[in-house]
């Protein structure tokens, strides 16, 4: 089974904007395009396979037919696929919103999965930043009362980003991504999200967007059992490549790959996803290669075993998530 590369699949959203055609090439439809779901296979979104035997089919088809092969056993229609990976471009801010945990959704959202997730920035505008969290101290009363005067943004804490950053949000932790970042991420494969705040912003079709506060109060974590901070990341240094690894935990496994020579990888144990986030690269399997542009993500099937990945500008950079099957 050789890698396979897809079509995302793309978003329109009033806070999106243009980066994905300028930075990546993308061919967007929308003015406002917000979101590409780049390996997806929901109900609300499926990426589709570009290459090989399967070209031409969605996600889910290509599990269907190949389940065995790509994630190491059969899969069946309507069974959740793990992962979901996306660009997102807001060239506004997206509202102040926090995800469930799985036994809330499952109860509260027809059996979807929770959501946690990760966001890594590919590109900042000078000061640009991030909600992650509350400032420290705040209660479910304070934050209910600024909601309720509209001043929601005093209580929420913001972290300043730039290229190459880090954050974990798991579920539970408020968010928000702020005008001016392009970030890619990965996350459980849920599109479960509750919007508590959004600036007094009207939608698409110029109504106010739908609020769901009273969930959102449900799971919003203020205890703050979570970090709020940005994660350096653990440096593995080898002959060829780099890779750095950021999160690894029962949902996915986060790391960063910049490759400037070789990269010789194994999907003995879990199927690999990798998006392209800079530069260009060549897949070297089964006496084959395989081109791969900046901004394209492809899925490293588990039974491929072994393959290489070479750069083919000066150096190249994936974003890879994975399983780790042993939690």
């Amino acid at each position: 089974m050789k890698p396979l590369i897809f079509q995302p699949d793309f978003k329109e959203r009033v806070w999106g904007g243009q980066k994905l055609k300028t930075e990546y090439s993308k061919n967007i439809p929308y003015e406002h395009t917000g979101e590409s779901w780049e390996i997806a296979c929901h109900d609300n979104g499926q990426s589709v396979v570009i290459n090989g035997d399967l070209a031409g089919k969605s996600l889910e088809d290509a599990l269907i037919l190949k389940g065995k092969e790509i994630i190491g056993k059969p899969f069946i229609k309507g069974e959740k696929f793990p992962l979901l990976v996306k660009f997102i471009d807001a060239k506004d801010k997206l509202s102040v919103q926090v995800h469930p945990g799985d036994k809330y959704a499952f109860i509260n959202e027809n059996g979807e999965l929770g959501k946690s997730e990760a966001w890594y920035i590919l590109q900042a505008d000078k000061g640009a930043k991030l909600v992650a969290g509350l400032k420290d101290g705040v209660t479910k009363d304070m934050f209910k009362e600024k909601l309720k005067a509209g001043r929601l943004e005093e209580v929420l804490n913001e972290v300043e980003v730039k290229a190459g950053d880090v954050l974990d949000i798991p579920a539970g932790l408020i968010h928000a991504i702020g005008n001016g970042i392009l970030l890619a991420e990965i996350q459980q494969n849920s599109d479960t999200t509750y919007r508590v705040y959004d600036w007094g912003r009207l939608g698409l079709d110029g109504s106010p967007r739908e609020l769901h506060i009273d969930k959102s109060l449900d799971v919003i974590d203020f205890e703050q059992k979570h970090s709020k901070e940005l994660i350096d990341g653990e440096i593995h240094l080898e002959d060829g490549y780099s890779l750095i690894e950021y999160i690894r935990n029962a949902y996915f496994v986060l790391q960063q790959l910049t490759v400037n020579k070789i990269y010789t990888g194994k999907s003995e144990e879990c199927f690999e996803i990798y998006m392209t986030v800079k530069g260009d690269a060549e897949i070297r399997c089964l006496d084959e290669v395989i081109q791969i542009a900046e901004g394209q993500c492809f899925i490293i099937p588990k039974d491929l075993k072994t393959y290489q990945l070479l750069p083919k500008t000066e150096e190249v950079v994936f974003v890879k998530g994975f399983l780790d099957e042993k939690i």
